[in-house]
């Protein structure tokens, strides 16, 4: 609870991923993928209660193993891969409708601190904001990307052209889908996380990797690793 806000923790993991099949219980460094997010969310001070929406009996046996509450599963049709990624989020609102504010934590961020789920919430609500994501700086900067035509000449991706030198580049963020905090009233209402009014919390890139490829899995591990070391 924040400022006498009661707050529901939402771990969204449907059993049907294509680029890493089973992905959400892949192994990674010593532990199911979705493990780190229950971790994470276990170890808020804020958040009251923690909820697993999966359509999968294996993820949720896993999740269960990992002291997750798993209070329904999620209907099929809100687990296909056109199922917008809001429609498990607002399904479970209306499923407990007595929490003040949501915390989406996608199991594919297992590099997030709960330093960054609870700055992410204090900020959010310090701000009196309905709607807060985490963002990040990309690796690399929209205004240095170009296209390759027929000819094949190299041609700029941004409307504005190259830009001569990197001093010159305007600072550009990315949603890093970590962390989403929404007054869940207000998110049934309007339906999207990305709206005018939402407002952005920053987290350093090194915590900031989404996993979709293999690659990213094995980077991942490797720092997960390197922090287990480090203590």
């Amino acid at each position: 609870m924040y400022d006498n806000n009661k707050i529901l923790g939402i771990i969204p993991a449907r059993g049907g991923s294509k680029g890493i099949p089973r992905k959400n219980i892949q192994i990674i460094s010593g532990k199911p993928l979705i493990a780190w997010s229950i971790i994470n969310a276990q170890q808020s001070k804020y958040i009251d209660k923690i909820i697993l929406s999966s359509d999968d009996n294996e993820i949720i046996s896993i999740a269960k193993q990992w002291k997750c509450d798993v209070p329904f599963v999620r209907p099929k049709e809100l687990a296909e891969d056109d199922t917008p990624g809001i429609a498990p989020v607002l399904h479970a609102i209306q499923q407990f409708p007595d929490y003040d504010y949501i915390v989406l934590l996608q199991p594919t961020s297992p590099l997030r601190a709960v330093d960054d789920i609870d700055g992410c919430i204090e900020f959010c609500m310090q701000q009196n904001s309905k709607i807060c994501v985490s963002v990040t700086e990309p690796p690399k900067n929209p205004f240095l990307l170009c296209t390759i035509n027929t000819s094949p000449y190299i041609q700029p991706f941004h409307a504005n052209g190259f830009i001569p030198t990197r001093q010159e580049i305007p600072e550009i963020f990315m949603i890093n889908g970590a962390i989403y905090v929404a007054q869940a009233e207000w998110l049934n209402s309007t339906q999207s996380f990305l709206t005018p009014e939402t407002i952005a919390y920053f987290m350093p890139y090194n915590r900031s990797l989404d996993i979709d490829t293999e690659l990213d899995m094995k980077i991942c591990e490797l720092l997960l690793n390197e922090q287990r070391i480090n203590g």
